[in-house]
């Protein structure tokens, strides 16, 4: 069985906060480039089962690696590229219970 590496990703907000997320999945559509985020406490030891929670952002291209993540103002957009990672990530979630 393979260990588990979460891919972790450090944003940095308009007010210069740091925030910590663990990258869940990234999909490209005809739209543009979109990855859902799963916040991650400053305690690790206080994730429990139901932080299910995730966000979805944009992926904006910059020089080099660096890139800016920003939110989807358009809701018809939102809701296609949301309903997408909920049928992918439920998808791997529910493999990873049957190999339990």
């Amino acid at each position: 069985m393979e260990e588990y590496v979460p891919d972790i990703v450090s944003v940095i907000d308009e007010e210069g906060k740091e925030h910590i997320f663990e990258e869940l999945d990234r999909i490209e559509t005809d739209k543009g480039l979109y990855v859902a985020l799963s916040p991650l406490p400053d305690d690790p030891s206080k994730i429990t089962e139901e932080d299910d929670e995730f966000i979805v952002l944009r992926v904006i291209p910059g020089k080099g690696e660096e890139v800016t993540l920003e939110p989807i103002e358009d809701d018809e957009e939102y809701d296609e590229v949301g309903h997408i990672f909920l049928e992918r990530l439920a998808e791997m979630f529910s493999d990873e219970d049957e190999e339990e």
